[in-house]
């Protein structure tokens, strides 16, 4: 007795699937495979259950919230950082001006000694970046400002 094609197939059979790629695709997909050894029709298969799966998209969802956390978490030292630079540089300014007195007759020995004097400076900046400790190491993450305290403006 002829079996009809409707009753030969099984529900819990796999259904073929004919589908067109792009050439390097199938280049991957062979390429990848191969280094799995395993079938094109099951790497293919894994790709499109993981594609149509609802998990997936809240997967990306949290490896992009993740990426966002890290990211703002290093924009917010680097405020922080620049905040601490511009600070010391208007206590460094504000120092210098208040302590330096003006020159009437600027000669070429004041000139030299400036320029040994910031030869000096650049080296020891040069140092410090290289060997620390970096000055926001120095300054704690959270300060506790109390009552009555007046802060550099």
């Amino acid at each position: 007795m002829p079996r009809s094609r409707d009753s030969q197939e099984r529900p819990d059979r796999k259904k073929r699937l004919s589908v067109y790629v792009d050439p390097e695709l199938m280049r991957l997909l062979a390429d990848f495979a191969d280094r799995r050894e395993q079938s094109r029709s099951i790497v293919a298969e894994a790709a499109i259950a993981s594609f149509l799966s609802p998990d997936a998209d809240e997967r990306q969802e949290a490896a992009i919230a993740k990426r966002l956390d890290r990211i703002d978490r290093s924009i917010q030292r680097l405020e922080r950082d620049i905040g601490i630079a511009n600070e010391a540089f208007a206590i460094f300014m504000r120092s210098w001006l208040t302590s330096t007195v003006s020159l009437p007759e600027i000669g070429k020995a004041v000139y030299a000694k400036g320029g040994e004097r910031y030869d000096r400076f650049l080296e020891a900046l040069g140092r410090r970046l290289a060997k620390g400790p970096k000055l926001r190491q120095e300054v704690p993450e959270d300060i506790a400002i109390g009552p009555g305290h007046q802060g550099v403006d």
